[in-house]
């Protein structure tokens, strides 16, 4: 079907002639239409597998890849359970945790929030909060010293800074003579933290662990082990063998189900509209059909010509499949340079049109992240260029089919 004079007579109608200008036209829309498509699909995914990063990234700062707790919301003899949870594969740190909820009063003002007691010197294991702080230190957080740590959003509502006293409200109560009252305690604001979530930044207060225990009456408990792994998207199967060997003794779960909604959210997006705009690519590829047969059409005369000097149907169908071939093909070589290019160069191409037309896409004081990121993916850049040249290459198959049925002798009579 392929054979050299195949190829030439294929080649050479790629060539317009002056009474084919419109053909050459439309077959210049195709290789655009499919380029444009075959760009648009690249640059939308790296942009959402951007969006997923950033906004993985944050949720991890504040969350770890697998938590152990207990079944009573108690965890006895910790640190022999880290030291032997360290020791397992894949598990590159592990730091206890204590947990629970609390009301914050500062001033006139009362907020609800997830109180988490933490050790400082090993929380830089399982967690980014200490280089997200926008004033103090995780270090400052003391045993016996009663300080605080809040999120941005939290204490800008409090209206409170470090150095400014609040008062912690446990759910936990003290039977005293006057009756039975909430157990309360005063606390001292040593920093601020900003992630870049506001479930986090709005919701959540750090304190030192011994302090939390206190506080909850844990004693020498916590509530749990936060563990990092090396690879966080092994982390379910790594759950799971966690779970199969403490099996019965401590509740294992992994940061996919604990953010489910989140994860699956972006994975349903992603693939949709990978479909939706496939379906560009489509339309674009299926151009060719319509390019093709007017090419068919044009070359009547020709094509009974080389029927007649022994060209076969086989060979005929070859030299369309040919041209529509290089119409997909180059068409798919410039969607991807051009993909990649913008795809590679959105945080910059957007924020210089931001500032040329003074908009603003993503409000920083409505969306968490307020610029567009980008992260391109090989993977696929691959399956993109891949998908549209084979839809390019079935484009062909009808048009060229019809070509190869063509009746010398009907077309020559006219002639």
């Amino acid at each position: 079907m392929f054979k050299p004079l195949v190829l030439f007579i294929g080649l050479r109608y790629t060539r317009a002639k002056r009474r084919t200008e419109f053909i050459s036209f439309i077959t210049l829309t195709s290789i655009l239409g499919i380029a444009l498509g075959v760009t648009a699909l690249i640059t939308v995914l790296s942009v959402m597998n951007g969006f997923e990063a950033e906004l993985r990234e944050r949720i991890l700062g504040m969350t770890s890849h697998t938590t152990i707790t207990g079944f009573n919301g108690r965890l006895k003899d910790w640190k022999t359970l880290q030291q032997e949870v360290l020791g397992f594969p894949h598990v590159e740190g592990a730091a206890p945790f204590v947990r629970g909820q609390v009301m914050i009063n500062a001033d006139r003002r009362v907020s609800g929030t997830l109180l988490r007691g933490i050790d400082p010197l090993m929380e830089f294991q399982v967690s980014e909060v200490g280089n997200k702080m926008k004033a103090g230190k995780l270090d400052l957080l003391e045993p016996g010293k009663f300080r605080i740590i809040l999120g941005g959003e939290l204490a800008n509502y409090l209206g409170v800074i470090p150095g400014d006293k609040i008062t912690v409200i446990s759910p936990q109560i003290n039977s005293t003579p006057a009756g039975i009252l909430p157990r309360l305690r005063r606390f001292t604001v040593v920093g601020v933290f900003q992630v870049g979530m506001y479930e986090y930044d709005r919701n959540m207060a750090l304190i030192h662990i011994k302090d939390a225990a206190k506080l909850f009456q844990l004693g020498e408990n916590v509530s749990g082990l936060r563990l990092r792994l090396d690879d966080l998207f092994n982390a379910p199967k790594i759950t799971q063998e966690l779970a199969n060997r403490f099996y019965s003794k401590y509740q294992v779960s992994d940061w996919t189900k604990a953010h489910s909604n989140f994860y699956k959210a972006i994975q349903t997006e992603k693939k949709v509209m990978f479909i939706i705009l496939l379906l560009i690519v489509a339309v674009a590829a299926f151009n060719i059909v319509s390019t093709l047969v007017m090419v068919v059409t044009d070359k009547h005369g020709d094509i009974a010509i080389l029927k007649t000097q022994g060209l076969s149907a086989p060979s005929v169908m070859g030299i369309f499949m040919v041209l529509g071939t290089i119409i997909g093909l180059f068409g798919t070589i410039m969607g991807v340079i051009f993909g990649v290019l913008l795809a590679s160069n959105v945080e910059t191409i957007v924020p210089a049109i931001e500032s040329f037309f003074e908009v603003k896409f993503m409000a920083p004081d409505v969306y968490s992240i307020s610029d567009l990121p980008s992260k391109l993916i090989w993977a696929d850049v691959y399956t993109v260029a891949g998908i549209a040249f084979v839809l390019s290459l079935l484009a062909t198959i009808y048009p060229a089919w019809q070509a190869s049925k063509v009746n010398p002798a009907e077309v020559l009579r006219y002639e």
